[in-house]
């Protein structure tokens, strides 16, 4: 059974990376780009602001931080728990794959930490600012998936990768949110 999810992850990768062109390459490498973000975080940090002042923002960054933090390092043990090689690096489909920009990553890459943090990041403050902002979500959302789709069509993640690093990001960020909001009643009243 697993290796039929194998063989069908690699199929999809297959099919998915070889529907990219050179017209669209500088996009997907834009959205994977972990710099491309900073006007949207500072937009959520100005909406964080907005909405809670200078003290309840500052304790916001911190949980965004260690958020990040958790989820970059779960992806790090799974990296090297499981070594699984990236697509680039798999000399048995590497030749069936573009790699995109030159740049395959580590060696290993399940799962995958960009699909992690982006979604870790919609839906955090999705759910901190959905009471003013609740338009946000489709917007972070589809931030999320573009850049978690990035890394296939880039070459250096297989699909499953993505969805289980979207998976973590939006357990991860629930898990936060729901600290976070602890924090403020006990702590912060």
């Amino acid at each position: 059974m697993i290796d039929q999810l194998i063989d069908k992850d690699i199929e999809l990768l297959i099919y998915l990376n070889n529907l990219g062109t050179t017209q669209w390459d500088g996009f997907w490498l834009f959205m994977s780009n972990k710099f491309s973000a900073i006007p949207l975080y500072l937009l959520l940090l100005y909406f964080t602001y907005r909405q809670f002042g200078l003290k309840k923002t500052v304790v916001v960054v911190l949980f965004v931080v260690l958020l990040i933090a958790l989820s970059d390092q779960t992806s790090n043990l799974f990296k090297y728990g499981f070594k699984r090689l990236r697509p680039c690096n798999n000399e048995n489909i590497s030749n069936l794959i573009r790699l995109v920009g030159g740049r395959c990553g580590g060696l290993y890459g399940y799962f995958s930490a960009h699909a992690a943090n982006s979604m870790a990041i919609a839906v955090f403050f999705w759910l901190l600012l959905r009471s003013k902002l609740n338009y946000l979500f489709p917007i972070l959302f589809l931030w999320a998936i573009l850049v978690s789709y990035s890394r296939i069509y880039l070459g250096v993640h297989f699909p499953l990768d993505v969805l289980t690093g979207m998976f973590f990001g939006l357990i991860y960020a629930t898990l936060f949110y729901a600290l976070f909001k602890t924090f403020l009643k006990k702590i912060m009243r």
